[in-house]
């Protein structure tokens, strides 16, 4: 599963370790040491996958992956010794696949790749074709959800979310499940954050959020969306 993989990081000794591990699983890397640098490589060589640190000299790394996200879907793993789950939700939100916290293990980076990779695959291989739920319509490809015909905004991490749950309509998730589903993470954070997302999702999907009949909570397992004709009825 050979990528052209991007990495953005400042500190040499981190950078040269992290080339070698995913040089190991036959990637081409190319490393920067700075944010600008960054937008001008990807720009230039449409990398299949970016590594980013979000502190970085001239431009944060959290403004780099808003303006790669408007760009382009490239798939960004962002690295950062940021470890609240406030900034954790606000890389993911700014449409980061990944979020590692610092310290961590280069083993680790390179198996967090390897399942975007594989994730991005897989829906390559599909094609183009959205997924469907009743007249719920989420298109992976085109980065898009209707409902009803009418579109929703949603971030890219609640797109993620919905985008898993829609893949397999009527199956209950666990939080951690949905997880790596939507992000390839570990529980390197709290379980809370497919909460917000659902609780955000079902203010956009739902007649009354109160009284959810689309996505629905599964009590001691998670969630799950409602697999029927209309999305919606009994």
């Amino acid at each position: 599963m050979s990528a052209h993989v991007l990495v953005a990081e400042d500190d040499p000794k981190q950078a040269e370790l992290i080339r070698r591990y995913l040089e190991r699983d036959d990637h081409r890397v190319v490393v920067v040491a700075d944010g600008r640098a960054a937008i001008d490589e990807a720009r230039r060589r449409k990398p299949d996958l970016v590594v980013l640190d979000v502190m970085m000299p001239k431009v944060d790394g959290l403004d780099v992956c808003r303006i790669l996200r408007a760009e382009s879907d490239v798939p960004i793993v962002l690295l950062t010794a940021r470890t609240t789950e406030d900034d954790v939700l606000l890389g993911l939100d700014l449409g980061a696949d990944d979020y590692i916290t610092k310290p961590y293990s280069p083993r680790q980076l390179a198996a967090r790749v390897r399942a975007i990779l594989r994730r991005v695959r897989r829906v390559q291989d599909r094609g183009h074709q959205p997924l469907r739920v009743g007249d719920l319509v989420v298109d992976e490809q085109q980065h898009e959800v209707t409902l009803g015909g009418t579109a929703l905004d949603c971030t890219p991490a609640e797109f993620r979310v919905l985008a898993a749950l829609a893949a397999e309509p009527g199956r209950a998730f666990t939080r951690g499940q949905l997880l790596s589903q939507a992000f390839g993470m570990d529980k390197f954070i709290t379980e809370r954050t497919i909460d917000v997302h659902v609780m955000n999702l079902r203010r956009k999907l739902e007649p009354d959020p109160r009284r959810p009949v689309r996505l629905l909570t599964v009590y001691g397992v998670g969630y799950k969306l409602r697999d029927c004709p209309d999305g919606a009825s009994a």
